[in-house]
């Protein structure tokens, strides 16, 4: 899985071990494994590959409950079998070599493996390790050309035409890695599709459609379609083991199709930023397809495989308030919250406050965005941090946000600020807003509250001894909405431009 794309993404908040493990033995691809592992023994034939022999292909389904009618359940015993295999449930001992003498064919033999012990008395983690494994083999299975593609690749020979079929094994590996790698981006990100499944044409074109396209030409919708196809049979094969939940396209939808579906997958938000116009019944024949949270542990295990950042709350529990203050300063409000929250829960209050306060200090780029989050982790203390919080009413980086603390509770016996660290904490403030969530409708109101109780305040601000203030009187100078206060923040830009060194 392609670590470049996104190499630090949001974090995720996932299940316990214990229930993604009672998820993972519940997956219906897994649970057959498992079940033909138990049955496996001395009367069991494998071939070279340690497939099962086909003579025994009806058996396994009858012991997998399946209809043995149905044309379809030799492949699902041959697929649950493979899995048992490539995951340790099974071991095989493939056939000796007879050196092309005698017409007999040669059958290895199988028997359940070590492993299988662990699906019952090992821990949750042991559970979910033979489940990733599980996951490798279906993974690898579904970027494999379906059967009639195969067949229609045959030369006269009965050998496969590779170039006629237009397969390469590690691109279509890196292209079902980076549709579930998008998958799970618009899972964790905040407004994104945690809510809700994603229609199956909003993530092909994720992966097709150019960034800043605007409207798709005919020959982007087109490969718009045949990647929606293409993740319509493997998204089915990825479904048993328990990776998504997904509703296929609409067969009737394909039937009534005249060639590929290039205008009905306009409709149904070809462009990757939404259904468009068409309603939810519209949009879902398309196929719709969600991460399970099953799916959403699997894919972030092999992104961190393949060196991507992908964090999870409740990571930072046990490391100190520099590594959870520098780590949710890239965290959205929300998620930093929820980070937070598990941090503090194992901690006593005055020590606790004790140490985040400490860590707010510092007059590089993330200190203004590193003391918002310090405010936002004590904001739910209670009266057992007010010692540590008056410790640094007179640092002057922190004085300003001890006194705010201590403000909204009504704390009596607080000093009023001077002027020069109510104007440090102006700059701090909007600086941190600026790192948090970058121009936003909210902050020329937040700029317009901070300036208006000040008279002359941008012929005085300038002058703070704050690494920020010339980047936050430049915003100011954009955003602010009195057309004379921005103007008055352009030139106290400048001036605070021209009085630090070079």
């Amino acid at each position: 899985m392609s670590a470049d794309s996104h190499p630090t993404l949001p974090p995720v908040r996932l299940c316990s071990d214990a229930e993604l493990a009672r998820d993972a033995l519940g997956a219906p691809l897994f649970a057959r494994a498992v079940r033909l592992a138990r049955w496996a023994g001395p009367g069991t034939r494998v071939g070279v590959g340690g497939e099962l022999a086909t003579d025994q292909l009806p058996e396994a389904a009858v012991v997998l409950g399946l209809d043995t009618a149905d044309e379809d359940s030799a492949g699902y015993a041959s697929q649950a079998w493979r899995v048992a295999v490539d995951t340790g449930l099974v071991d095989v001992t493939e056939p000796e070599d007879d050196n092309g003498e005698g017409d007999e064919e040669r059958f290895g033999t199988a028997a359940p493996g070590e492993d299988l012990a662990l699906v019952t008395s090992g821990a949750p983690g042991d559970v979910l390790d033979l489940w990733l494994a599980a996951l490798d083999t279906v993974l690898a299975d579904a970027a494999v050309p379906d059967l009639d593609d195969l067949v229609d690749a045959l030369d006269a020979g009965g050998e496969i035409d590779f170039d006629r079929l237009d397969w390469n094994p590690g691109r279509e590996a890196d292209f079902l890695d980076g549709v579930l790698a998008n998958l799970y981006l618009l899972t964790v990100t905040e407004g994104g599709a945690a809510d809700g499944p994603i229609p199956l044409p909003v993530l092909a074109a994720s992966m097709i459609v150019p960034d800043g396209m605007g409207e798709p030409t005919d020959a982007v919708l087109e490969q718009v379609s045949d990647a929606m196809m293409r993740l319509d049979d493997q998204f089915r094969q990825l479904e048993p083991i328990g990776l998504v939940e997904f509703r296929p396209v609409d067969e009737e939808l394909m039937a009534e199709a005249d060639g590929p579906l290039e205008s009905e997958t306009a409709g149904a938000g070809g462009g990757g930023a939404g259904a468009g116009a068409a309603d939810d019944e519209d949009v879902s024949r398309y196929g719709m397809v969600r991460l399970t949270p099953l799916g959403l542990y699997g894919i972030r295990a092999r992104m961190l495989e393949a060196g991507v950042d992908a964090p999870a709350v409740g990571e930072l529990a046990e490391k100190g308030a520099d590594a959870l203050l520098d780590a949710v300063s890239l965290y959205s409000e929300h998620a930093a919250q929820a980070e937070i929250e598990q941090w503090l829960a194992g901690r006593e209050q005055p020590a606790a406050a004790a140490e985040l306060l400490a860590a707010a200090r510092g007059d590089d780029e993330g200190g203004p965005l590193r003391r918002l989050r310090c405010q936002q982790a004590l904001a739910p203390a209670g009266p057992e941090a007010e010692p540590a919080v008056r410790s640094v009413l007179d640092d002057p980086e922190l004085g300003g946000l001890a006194r705010v603390w201590l403000a909204e509770r009504g704390a009596g016996d607080v000093p009023a600020p001077d002027p020069e660290m109510v104007f440090w904490l102006t700059v701090d403030t909007i600086a941190a807003q600026l790192a948090a969530d970058g121009e936003t409708e909210e902050l020329p109101l937040l700029m317009e509250t901070l300036t208006a109780h000040h008279t002359g305040f941008f012929e005085q601000v300038w002058r703070v001894e704050h690494p920020a203030t010339a980047y936050v009187l430049e915003a100011m100078g954009r955003l602010h909405p009195d057309k004379k206060a921005a103007k008055e923040a352009r030139k106290a830009a400048f001036k605070a431009r021209s009085r630090r060194p070079a």
